[in-house]
């Protein structure tokens, strides 16, 4: 049976009026996918193809790890609709990352907060190089290599080579699991002790190594390698 067109709706359930009456944070995820949509298919309304959309993702977090090509591929969506959803998401990361750039970025939490929201959603391991004044504060966030689904191999000079060339005092590297544990595997730990003695030898503070996971009950989302005592 077709479902109701949003004009069809009663005031209080079609998504922009309850927006307008209750604010933002009463309305689902759906719905207010809903509103990027503006429009849903021949039988089926914005908000049950956002419906569709999550349920096809499992959740928010995996949809949003979705390229404007890939979503414009799905039925209803098409290209406008696509852009205007992964432009969404964009600006999402971006405003969670702004918070820690104005101060010192010396803990493993300002790392996750200015790294995690992007780079928990990524389907293969990234390596970042986050380069720091001598007060601390970020410079700039450059991505090294970008790997597989459960490595991503660098050779020092490809990783230190962005801080020589920026006259970074500092660095902290990241690198997130796809899988969501952070826990180190035994090629984490010989890279970070690689890298120890590289930075130590180019006189470069290696002020971290931080793997980007995903938040689960009983554990950090992240495992710092500083706070662990392997550096």
């Amino acid at each position: 049976m077709p479902s109701l067109k949003i004009q069809e709706m009663p005031d209080e359930d079609r998504p922009r009026e309850k927006m307008m009456k209750q604010g933002a944070s009463a309305l689902s995820e759906s719905e207010l996918i809903a509103i990027l949509l503006r429009t849903g298919t021949v039988g089926s309304n914005a908000v049950d193809v956002a419906r569709e959309l999550l349920m096809r993702h499992q959740s928010l977090e995996a949809l949003s790890r979705s390229s404007a090509r890939e979503l414009a591929r799905i039925k209803g969506i098409g290209l406008a609709k696509a852009l205007q959803l992964a432009a969404a998401f964009e600006l999402g990361k971006r405003l969670a990352q702004e918070s820690p750039l104005r101060g010192k970025l010396d803990t493993p939490d300002l790392i996750y907060d200015l790294l995690g929201p992007e780079m928990r959603m990524l389907s293969k391991e990234s390596l970042r190089a986050v380069l720091l004044d001598t007060r601390l504060r970020l410079m700039r966030v450059e991505e090294i290599a970008l790997g597989t689904l459960s490595e991503c191999p660098a050779h020092p000079r490809e990783v230190f080579r962005p801080a020589l060339v920026h006259s970074a005092f500092a660095v902290i590297l990241a690198h997130n699991h796809p899988s969501g544990d952070p826990t180190p595997s035994p090629s984490d730990i010989q890279m970070s002790r690689r890298m120890s003695e590289a930075a130590r030898l180019l006189q470069i503070r290696l002020l971290d190594h931080v793997i980007i996971g995903a938040p689960a009950e009983g554990r950090l989302p992240y495992y710092s390698f500083k706070a662990s005592g392997f550096l």
